[in-house]
């Protein structure tokens, strides 16, 4: 499913919050809403993956029951849950955001991220282009935000950071910029793993 509502050119700020959603959690909408507040988004997407490849599958849920725990949590106006990648063809972040730019060509996307990724960030494929052609927010996660923010990849980015209410400040620079910031939020305990864990032993 392709948002519907950005069939009509006028230009927007849409954050994507991509992951497993493995079920989809209160710390997912904790961390849409604070981007949406912080840097003046229009909407959110959660772009449920088809299959992460940095994940494995045992244990991983089919994608329509985890597209529809994410429906459970968005409201559909301003935070959409959608399958995007799996309607764009593809499982790698950098080719994801390549296909929605041509799709939407006016509209200004923020890749939303948590401390935990931008850890994992090099270990993506072609993070460099992934960094050199999106806005960029780090949200914080507990145990991971002073890791990541004294990280690899925040030592690579390290002069291109700035304040949250600069990253959209020029929409041209940021999108061909290794753009970035920190969003600092409070910490939500929330996790995926833990939801499963008890769902298994009760």
């Amino acid at each position: 499913m392709i948002p519907s509502r950005f069939g009509d050119g006028r230009r927007r700020r849409i954050g994507l919050l991509g992951g497993s959603f493995n079920p989809a959690h209160a710390g997912h909408l904790h961390v849409a809403r604070h981007a949406m507040r912080a840097l003046g988004l229009d909407q959110v997407w959660l772009m449920v993956s088809p299959g992460n490849p940095l994940k494995p599958r045992a244990g991983m849920a089919p994608l329509a029951e985890r597209l529809a725990s994410a429906r459970g949590i968005a409201d559909g106006r301003r935070v959409i849950a959608t399958d995007i990648e799996k309607v764009l063809g593809t499982r790698f972040t950098a080719d994801t955001l390549a296909k929605l730019r041509r799709r939407f060509p006016r509209a200004i996307f923020v890749f939303l991220i948590g401390a935990d990724n931008l850890v994992q960030l090099p270990r993506w494929k072609s993070w460099r282009r992934i960094a050199t052609s999106i806005a960029l927010a780090v949200l914080p996660r507990p145990g991971w935000t002073r890791k990541a923010l004294h990280g690899a990849a925040a030592s690579v980015l390290r002069r291109q950071r700035c304040r949250p209410g600069a990253l959209l400040a020029s929409p041209k620079r940021a999108t061909k910029r290794a753009r970035w910031c920190f969003v600092s939020a409070r910490e939500h305990a929330a996790s995926a793993t833990a939801i499963r864990a008890a769902a298994l032993h009760p």
